[in-house]
């Protein structure tokens, strides 16, 4: 029996995999290498470079690792470029998942995880989400995640599909020096960058009603949230009752002052953010309860903001200069 995991060769699924491998659950990784690093899969791991859009790739790759399961991270992820690109983001966010969900109902593969985003909620109108706030996508790339969901909850209808959804808030940190955030529009890549390149890091104003007047936000750790798979993927293979869907977030968020405060201290880099326009629709606070998957899914957040921070910028300046 094994897990297969897609986009697995990309920052978050690497260490999902790596998770997996630590519980000891056997594992085989689906990725087309469009934004993942073929040298973040452990050697050991059986690899095959493809996409979730290939129904017969999917079909052969089940039969040949005997897969029993399935951890779904494969998928366009850029929420602002999806505005401008939202047939490709249908493409492969909507159509790669009914792909793959085809293939699973083929070769009698009945559980699957499935990477949700907080982008399902749009701009909440609450001081703390939960899985029963109100959905209101706000772009192609949410609207295709909740059409995931979807297409989950009517395979568990008509076909016994054993599933959950796990919405993710913003994942930093690194659970592996050898794994770092390469996404050009995150935003510790992007203050990263700019330290490194000798540039001051900007945020996008400083006006909101926020204790400091900037974004609230709530971080979690990236090797938090792939145990929180791992839990999943063993509940189901035991054949226990999940949720739909749960939120992993921490309850109470950081404002991105409290980010350049934790990023000057882990880089030991002094520097004041340089203060640009607000974002159109950004909302002062976004910030999750995580308390049904801690019910559930052992969630819990592991790390302070400083450890999350300290461990992205140790991985990031390794890839950078590979002799740190």
């Amino acid at each position: 029996m094994t897990w297969l995991v897609t986009g697995g060769a990309g920052y978050i699924g690497s260490h999902i995999v790596r998770a997996l491998r630590g519980a000891n659950l056997r594992t085989v990784v689906l990725d087309d290498l469009s934004t993942g690093h073929g040298d973040f899969v452990p050697p050991e791991v059986p690899f095959v470079r493809g996409s979730i859009l290939d129904g017969a790739l999917l079909l052969d790759t089940m039969a040949d690792h005997d897969v029993s399961g399935v951890i779904h991270v494969a998928g366009f992820k850029y929420a602002g470029v999806s505005v401008q690109q939202p047939l490709h983001t249908y493409q492969q966010n909507v159509m790669g998942t009914a792909t793959l969900l085809a293939a699973m109902e083929s070769k009698g593969v009945d559980r699957i995880v499935f990477s949700s985003s907080a982008a399902v909620y749009g701009m909440p109108d609450t001081d703390l989400v939960t899985e029963q706030t109100p959905k209101n996508p706000q772009s192609p790339y949410g609207e295709s995640k909740l059409i995931g969901e979807w297409l989950l909850a009517d395979q568990g209808v008509a076909r016994d599909l054993r599933h959950t959804s796990l919405r993710y808030f913003n994942v930093v940190g690194s659970g592996d020096p050898a794994l770092y955030d390469s996404s050009p529009h995150n935003l510790l890549p992007l203050v990263f960058t700019a330290l490194i390149e000798g540039r001051t890091p900007r945020v996008n104003g400083n006006d909101y009603a926020t204790p400091d007047g900037t974004n609230v936000r709530d971080y979690i750790h990236v090797a938090d949230l792939a145990e929180a798979h791992v839990a999943a993927a063993q509940r189901l293979d035991a054949g226990e009752s999940l949720e739909a869907a749960y939120n992993l977030g921490s309850g109470r968020g950081s404002s991105v002052g409290e980010i350049m405060t934790a990023v000057a201290e882990a880089t030991g880099i002094a520097f004041t953010p340089e203060v640009g326009p607000r974002r159109a629709g950004d909302p002062d606070r976004i910030v999750a309860s995580g308390d049904l998957a801690a019910r559930d899914l052992d969630w819990m957040m592991r790390h302070t903001l400083r450890e999350m921070v300290e461990s992205q910028w140790i991985a990031t300046r390794r890839a950078v200069e590979p002799s740190v």
